[in-house]
């Protein structure tokens, strides 16, 4: 009975002061849809951003390093023990690029469970001969449909069918380099390798990543088509890509298996460690703007229930005289706190919602990035949780200390006091 009496009162001091109630509600709504909305589309791009990146990215690569030769003859030489060695000019070691028996390799990464798929590689550093000039690029030998498969490949083939690489003797160019050498689609190009092999290649596509240093380098061919070009057998093989089902598990899965198979590998944490930096500032920044807005928010609550609270002494004394002891009229006015928040806050995530579906309709066409054709908004729950909680929080401390004042009044001296 008392908490129904309680409500009733709540609300006919929220009806007699409807301007101030309705904007301090607009207020928690206005934040909360910045909150949600900002944080939309900040986690949207940086989706993008790092999917640029990530997409491409092994999650653990396998590959054979070059290395100076720990084994240097001065060190071997009796006579210099004693002495102070100094050594210029270290040579790498003849260790060779490919990797020594891949097959086996590959087999056992994909009966690994840690594992989500595989896909071997060669690096080929070339030069594409235009004309009187060479431009130094790079030919990527992949398997197609594995590449397509875990790294998104066909998303970022801007023009042409990325099946035609399956074909002999077909390239498909990145598109920095595709424009300097000025080599459309069908026209048959040169390159000649670091061994001096020279082989005539037919452009079936441009690949775009929306890297430019990237694209104005990197190319792609066939595993086979590599492996013809260096005059190598089918089983070489430079680079082992690994996907796994939970990328969080690189960095020690990294170390595991460089040592069961004795050679490098890389995770993908350490490889972007810097670009992992810049995406979780981001991110930080985004919270700490939509948090302030609730903040201001919360302040503005917290004015309205003080203003509330000096106009209403008459009735918070008879309220107290009447038998409603302090308790009672502390739950009054976080009950009128938590009212506006959740409404506000309700409105706020709706209205939100809908501003993140405008942002999500707003073109974004660069030549950069070809395949993103709007805004990018990322509608993950938990930014709507985060949202809808922090208000209740926020509002019910915006009340919560106004309330406590009101339950400190004392009746009989507002009543001498008239």
């Amino acid at each position: 009975m008392k908490w129904s009496l309680i409500l009733e009162i709540a609300k006919a001091l929220m009806l007699a002061r409807r301007k101030q109630t309705l904007i301090a509600a607009i207020g928690v709504m206005f934040s909360i849809t910045m909150f949600v909305a900002l944080l939309g589309f900040m986690n949207g791009l940086n989706t993008m951003l790092d999917g640029l990146v990530l997409n491409r990215t092994p999650h653990i690569r396998f590959y054979n390093e070059i290395k100076p030769n720990p084994r240097q003859p001065i060190d071997q030489s009796s006579e210099f023990q004693n002495s102070l060695n100094i050594i210029r000019s270290i040579k790498p070691s003849t260790s060779r690029l490919a990797i020594h028996n891949s097959t086996s390799i590959i087999q056992s990464l994909e009966e690994d469970p840690r594992v989500l798929g595989v896909s071997p590689k060669i690096s080929a550093q070339v030069f594409f001969n235009v004309g009187t000039i060479d431009l130094t690029g790079i030919i990527n030998g992949i398997e197609v449909e594995k590449e397509a498969e875990l790294f998104a490949f066909t998303d970022y083939v801007t023009s042409g069918n990325y099946e035609d690489l399956n074909q002999i003797n077909t390239i498909i160019l990145g598109k920095g380099a595709a424009d300097r050498m000025m080599a459309d689609i069908g026209d048959v190009i040169q390159a000649t390798t670091a061994q001096g092999n020279r082989i005539q290649l037919k452009v079936v596509g441009y690949y775009q990543s929306g890297l430019g240093d990237f694209d104005n380098v990197n190319s792609y061919a066939s595993l086979t088509t590599v492996q013809k070009m260096l005059g190598e057998a089918p089983s070489y093989i430079t680079d082992i890509q690994v996907k796994l089902i939970d990328f969080n598990m690189a960095p020690a899965m990294a170390k595991e298996l460089a040592g069961i198979f004795q050679i490098d590998a890389d995770d993908i944490q350490t490889v972007n460690a810097q670009f992992e930096t810049g995406t979780q500032i981001r991110t930080l920044i985004s919270y700490a703007v939509g948090i302030t807005l609730l903040v201001v928010s919360g302040f503005g609550i917290y004015n309205i229930l003080n203003m509330m609270i000096y106009e209403k002494l008459d009735t918070i004394a008879i309220l107290k005289a009447t038998g409603f002891n302090a308790t009672d009229v502390n739950r009054i006015f976080i009950t009128i706190a938590l009212t506006i928040g959740v409404v506000g806050g309700v409105f706020g995530l709706v209205f939100g919602f809908l501003a993140g579906l405008g942002i999500d309709q707003v073109p974004f066409e660069t030549d950069a990035l070809p395949t993103i054709k709007t805004f990018p908004v990322d509608y993950n729950p938990k930014y709507y949780i985060i949202g809808g909680v922090f208000s209740l929080i926020t509002t019910y401390f915006a009340g919560f200390f106004p309330a406590r004042k009101a339950s400190g009044i004392d009746p009989v001296e507002i009543i001498r006091g008239k």
